[in-house]
């Protein structure tokens, strides 16, 4: 259906309706030769008479009257659809979908988005936790969250957390059992937690820097993990070294259940960004997302 044809539907409702091109054509800001003109073509297009005219009236025929019976409830499906997607501007409901690391999700995500669902109860958030570099808007993501060094140019970046140190960890009893580490040359004879990215199809390599130098080394053991928690457990359990965000390590640290090691090749990343594909507009449920998640310095 071609867009003027639902344009003289709609048209021809409201003439049905208030049995006057005049008050018609006034509420559709048209003058009513104009109208009447439009309703003509209506009624060529589809063969039949719909309106019945006269000097002093207007009124539908048997054929208008079934067309008005079958349409009229439909477009007014319609309005009261675009009307609610409208409302979306004003307030915050509907689902934001979001991509983040479970780290994000757990230290960032849901810590500042807890009260913003108590706050608009027709809000839905949904949060996908994975370490691929998804296409946000291939995958109908409305936010990603990644470091600030792997957010793509094209989009729109929000810093929403403080720059990130990265610390290599083991708990005292398996590094009682194996040799010390004084290079990151030496972690060849350690057993070494390894974090599979499926994006990239591979072991994440460990990105290690001392002033100016920069290694990306590729570590071995037995254990494997999709995911930062898993990766902390099984230190703590003694089954290896991690290389996990600090403030993650710090606690365990603090209590002795982990050791750091290389602490001078430990280097600090960007910060957590959130970004989202450009747009002249966005929903207010994404704009009090956004403003939610922003970092704000002391």
């Amino acid at each position: 259906m071609a867009r003027e044809e639902i344009g003289e539907l709609m048209a021809f409702v409201l003439v049905a309706r208030t049995q006057s091109f005049t008050r018609a054509a006034s509420q559709l800001g048209l003058s009513p030769s104009a109208l009447s003109h439009a309703m003509r073509a209506l009624e060529t297009r589809l063969g039949v008479r719909l309106l019945n005219r006269t000097t002093r009236s207007v009124s539908v025929t048997e054929a208008g009257l079934r067309l008005l019976q079958g349409v009229a409830p439909r477009l007014e499906e319609i309005a009261a659809e675009v009307a609610s997607i409208k409302q979306l501007r004003d307030r915050p409901a509907g689902t934001v979908r979001i991509t983040a690391t479970d780290y994000a999700a757990n230290t960032v995500l849901w810590p500042r988005l807890r009260p913003v669902i108590a706050r608009y109860p027709e809000l839905r958030i949904e949060i996908v936790t994975e370490y691929g570099l998804s296409d946000i808007v291939a995958d109908r993501y409305d936010i990603g969250v990644r470091g600030g060094d792997q957010v793509a140019k094209d989009m729109i970046a929000l810093r929403i957390g403080p720059d990130r140190r990265f610390v290599i960890a083991g708990s005292p009893a398996y590094l009682a059992s194996r040799p010390k580490l004084g290079t990151p040359q030496d972690l060849v004879q350690h057993n070494c937690i390894n974090l599979r990215l499926p994006t990239r199809g591979g072991l994440y390599a460990w990105e290690l820097r001392k002033g100016r130098r920069q290694l990306q080394v590729r570590v071995d053991g037995q254990v494997t993990f999709s995911g930062t928690y898993q990766m902390l457990v099984a230190a703590l359990d003694g089954a290896g070294l991690c290389f996990i965000p600090e403030d993650l390590a710090e606690p365990h640290v603090k209590s002795g259940a982990l050791q750091l090691v290389l602490e001078d090749w430990c280097p600090t990343s960007p910060g957590l960004h959130a970004f989202y594909a450009s747009r002249r507009e966005i929903s207010k449920s994404l704009s009090v997302v956004i403003d939610a998640l922003r970092y704000k310095t002391s």
